[in-house]
């Protein structure tokens, strides 16, 4: 057996069904699939059981502790060369692991991943989140881009292979909440081990439904850089620091723009009434406003890339108008989240890893 396919599932009996199917139709079939069930409310044995005579495929049940710990309760149940891990809420493309394939017979190597992307039944909302987290203008390519600021390459979960005796040899996803797929990648390099992206090895990943869910995953992101950073000290890069710098700026050239709307306009206005001069309250409005908006202009800009570029990604109007929320989102979430992390651990001096929305591993 090739590869081994492991995908930990958490009451997304729907999604795992939609994975499955995708991968019935690969175009290349040395591949057996363990899905682990992570102490699920809403299983999917039954989705399970309906694939099972089309894919070699095993069903395992246990108690919750995260995907991390699932994929490696996964991993010690598996049978094939390389371990491929895979999010529930992604869908294959047919030639999915042919393209893995092709890419470890010409260049081999000992781990890979592969890039995400928007599928066309994904909603409005789905299609701009996708874009958010794939954008070279959000996040610097690290996430598989063509472009990116970052020379390595570091696999996320969602899409991530790894040769079985390099993962033994590891012992696979630390016992981290978050950023668990991070540390492993850098392990996998600090081990002198070879790492690839793979760009032909792309999958529709479905990410969070809404913002709100978002913001919390993004926001539990930027406080696992800085846990990261220090359980690997130097792994820390300019690029991951850029959703801080951009919240920042952003907090800063709103608060300007509210001074100006509340100084600059009625304070000049009265400043003009009190020479005896009159100007209309209208005039005091449109002062102010001018001043907000050009305190706040960086941001327009900003939100007018983002609108443009994802709407031609994407060809919809629609998609590159939620985009731009999306993208501060995106951003600030992460931003925030890293500054909370910093301000705790590295000035007031805790010492344990921190971790922010704790509802479940999976939202």
């Amino acid at each position: 057996m090739k590869y081994s396919i492991i995908v930990p599932v958490y009451n997304r009996p729907d999604e795992v069904d939609e994975l499955l199917t995708s991968l019935e139709v690969q175009t290349f079939n040395d591949f057996e699939v363990v899905v682990v069930e992570d102490g699920s409310s809403i299983p999917c044995q039954e989705v399970v059981n309906r694939h099972a005579s089309r894919l070699a495929l095993r069903y395992y049940a246990k108690e919750n502790n995260g995907p991390g710990q699932s994929r490696n309760y996964g991993a010690e149940r598996c049978q094939g060369e390389f371990l491929i891990v895979l999010d529930s809420d992604c869908v294959l493309p047919p030639g999915y692991l042919a393209a893995v394939d092709a890419e470890l017979t010409e260049h081999p190597c000992d781990a890979f991943g592969g890039p995400d992307a928007a599928h066309e039944s994904f909603t409005d909302v789905q299609k701009a989140i996708s874009y958010s987290m794939t954008s070279f203008f959000t996040t610097g390519g690290i996430r598989g881009g063509k472009k990116q600021l970052d020379k390595k390459f570091y696999p996320r979960s969602f899409n991530m292979g790894v040769k079985a005796k390099l993962w033994n040899r590891l012992g696979g996803f630390s016992k981290m909440r978050f950023g668990e797929d991070i540390d492993f990648s850098i392990r996998i390099y600090e081990s002198g081990a070879s790492c690839r992206l793979f760009p032909g090895a792309w999958v529709w990943h479905k990410r969070r439904t809404d913002l709100r869910k978002f913001f919390k995953q993004v926001h539990n992101s930027g406080i696992a850089r800085i846990n990261l950073m220090k359980r690997h000290p130097g792994s820390l890069k300019l690029v991951h620091l850029l959703p801080m710098f951009f919240t920042l700026g952003t907090f800063l050239l709103v608060a300007l723009g509210l001074l100006s709307l509340g100084l600059v306009g009625f304070g000049f206005c009265a400043m003009i009434g009190a020479k005896g001069c009159i100007m209309p309250q209208v005039g005091c409005v449109i002062i102010g406003t001018g001043g907000f908006i050009v305190s706040c202009l960086p941001l327009i800009l900003y939100s007018l890339l983002i609108f443009a570029d994802s709407s031609v990604r994407n060809r919809s109007l629609k998609v590159g108008l939620i985009s731009v929320p999306a993208a501060f989102v995106q951003l600030t979430g992460y931003g925030t989240g890293f500054l909370r992390a910093w301000w705790l651990r590295c000035v007031c001096g805790r010492n344990e890893e921190l971790q922010a929305f704790k509802d479940n591993f999976y939202e």
